[in-house]
């Protein structure tokens, strides 16, 4: 099984730590998940939710969305 790389932005304003780190160790459980701190996306960050997911940004309006986008480049 390939290893996956998901990455969240501590700073988020749109995404809540607990829940979301919660969500994606449900969905993705041999991921290697990790807290990023800011990488001056301040133009989508500051509109929407995201996720880095295998070197690929992936955003969505809410949290949920953004997880849901994401989960489309999972490695098998």
């Amino acid at each position: 099984m390939a290893t996956n790389d998901i990455k969240v932005c501590e700073k988020c304003k749109h995404m809540k730590m607990k829940t979301t780190l919660a969500k994606l160790e449900k969905l993705a459980p041999q991921a290697e998940i990790s807290q990023v701190t800011c990488k001056s996306y301040c133009g989508p960050c500051a509109r929407y939710a995201f996720v880095f997911i295998n070197g690929r940004y992936v955003k969505g309006t809410t949290e949920d969305e953004a997880i849901e986008k994401a989960l489309t480049y999972l490695k098998s």
